[in-house]
């Protein structure tokens, strides 16, 4: 694309406008400055919340891939690609699940992490490569996140995706773009021209975070992977994991951090079981059954359990 159509391109994007509130920000005191960003940023949720019908729908794809043996993948360029890979990463922590369960792919591969590789967006063909290395398949979601919705690199990941009759959804600011036609699913935040014209890692990138959170956190808690509100799957081997494993059994059960602990201690550190021997007074084996067979929902098992 010549440099003049790309310009021509960029000026119709919301996300390339000129805010008028900041037009003279290199004038404000520091003070005056961040208040003026923390005001932006203040229409962000809102924005989002615009958009919770199709985050909604997302997840019910996310979850129906999951329960198929499926996985969830996020694709982008620049601060998109990095806020996907964050959330993917922050995922088996939280929720005791596989690296391979939810996957971040960035433009230009992990050194794009710490290193600008802004050039590694424009190949649609390496979108559609990323995705065939890791084996992607029709039982996989692919959630390609571009503020622009112009991103080659995200638009070869969803052509490719489609073809393989994968679930597809875009996550952009900009509602009528490239990828918001072409994926099943598009969810576009419109948060309006960044505090610093361009600048999309602001308001835009927040939005993004903001959704991204909701399509994780939900799509792990519709699998399971909470008791309430309490994480009961994340991996606990030594230090603050176990202590705050310790926290969770009790809250959980109403029982003492030393109950906790010794439940814990003799389920092996796994928080479920200890909950579950704790509330139902089944012993290992049986709490370890019951769990299997109600697919390790735990809330499924204490019913099962008190039957």
């Amino acid at each position: 694309m010549s440099p003049v159509a790309l310009h021509d391109q960029l000026q119709q994007l919301v996300s390339e406008g000129r805010n008028p509130r900041t037009t003279e920000i290199d004038l404000m005191s520091s003070l005056e400055m961040v208040t003026t960003i923390n005001d932006e940023d203040g229409g962000v949720a809102g924005a989002v919340r615009q958009t919770l019908p199709q985050v909604a729908q997302a997840i019910d794809a996310i979850v129906t891939a999951f329960n198929a043996g499926g996985r969830l993948v996020y694709i982008g360029a620049g601060t998109s690609g990095r806020l996907g890979v964050l959330d993917a990463s922050e995922c088996p922590p939280t929720f005791g699940v596989p690296p391979t369960m939810v996957v971040g792919l960035i433009a230009g591969g992990l050194d794009a992490l710490v290193n600008a590789s802004e050039g590694a967006e424009d190949r649609a063909d390496a979108g559609a490569a990323d995705l065939a290395a890791i084996g992607f398949s029709a039982r996989d979601v692919v959630v390609g996140i571009a503020v622009s919705g112009r991103t080659p690199y995200v638009i070869g990941a969803l052509e490719h995706a489609k073809a393989l009759g994968a679930r597809t959804v875009a996550l952009t600011c900009n509602p009528d773009s490239p990828i918001a036609r072409m994926a099943d699913i598009s969810i576009a935040p419109l948060v309006g021209p960044e505090v610093i014209t361009g600048s999309t890692r602001l308001k835009s990138g927040t939005a993004q975070k903001l959704v991204l959170n909701m399509l994780s956190t939900a799509s792990m808690v519709r699998i399971g992977k909470t008791y309430g509100n309490l994480m009961v799957d994340m991996i606990a081997s030594n230090g603050k994991p176990v202590a705050r494993a310790a926290r969770v059994v009790a809250e959980a059960t109403g029982r003492s951090i030393a109950e906790a602990e010794a439940a814990l201690a003799k389920a092996g550190n796994d928080s479920k079981l200890a909950i579950l021997m704790l509330l139902t007074g089944v012993d290992i084996e049986a709490g370890r059954k019951t769990l299997a067979e109600a697919g390790g929902v735990l809330r499924r098992a204490v019913a099962g359990a008190t039957r």
